[in-house]
């Protein structure tokens, strides 16, 4: 029967059709002093805290995960609009998916097998590792080491800032950041280094333009020890 010659016969026959249940608005929470911690396979709004971390159950759900002191602790198949912090380091588990950025200061990001970021990664003074992974935007730091872990694919390139500030270089030499392309991982965008940084790229893995640094070529397992 035709859906609309369907309806007419249901209402002739005095059978109610039931209008759309609208869906609940997502619960946000929204806090100064304290942590967060989200249900497994549970589905939030905003979460935000500024003095304490955040942490994810597998396949939770949110839109936007902020604080300001305190980590972000994800796990597996857990579901992201963005995620920052000042004073943290963020971690997801497998197969994360993550609409926006990932953003930190001070603190290291990594991201295990499978994850997906549609935008940038990015820190100043923090550690940025990948392992399996997609960033479709650039992966961005100024003091930290980079491991673009094996299998990983970074579409937007990357990019080491100068260091800003009259402080830098005051209490003697900086650390020279280490930047390792792993096997089979793909850097499709320009790799640019704005400061001195130690470029180890795996014999099987595929780069674009480089800029600012010398490529170091490996083929074992790991690079070579500074």
């Amino acid at each position: 029967m035709k859906p609309l010659l369907l309806c007419t016969f249901l209402l002739a026959s005095g059978v109610a059709l039931a209008a759309p249940q609208a869906q609940p608005p997502l619960r946000d929470i929204d806090k100064v002093n304290g942590g967060i911690v989200a249900e497994a396979w549970q589905a939030y709004g905003r979460l935000e805290t500024v003095n304490g971390g955040i942490t994810l159950g597998r396949g939770a759900r949110a839109s936007d995960v902020e604080t300001v002191n305190g980590g972000i602790d994800a796990g597996d198949d857990v579901v992201l609009r963005s995620a920052s912090t000042v004073n943290g380091g963020i971690r997801f588990g497998q197969r994360g998916r993550i609409d926006g950025d990932l953003e930190t200061v001070n603190g290291g990001i990594t991201l295990d097998r499978g994850s997906v970021v549609r935008g940038k990664v990015s820190t100043v003074n923090g550690g940025i590792g990948l392992q399996a992974s997609t960033i479709e935007g650039r992966v961005e730091t100024v003091t930290g080491d980079i491991t673009v872990g094996s299998g990983s694919r970074v579409v937007g390139g990357i990019l080491v800032e100068k260091p800003k500030g009259t402080l830098h270089g005051l209490f003697g030499k900086p650390k020279i950041p280490r930047i390792v392309i792993g096997p089979e991982a793909v850097v499709e965008g320009p790799m640019v280094f704005e400061r001195e940084v130690k470029l180890y790229v795996h014999a099987s893995a595929r780069i674009g333009s480089v800029t600012g640094a010398s490529v170091v070529r490996y083929s074992g397992e790991r690079p070579p020890a500074d």
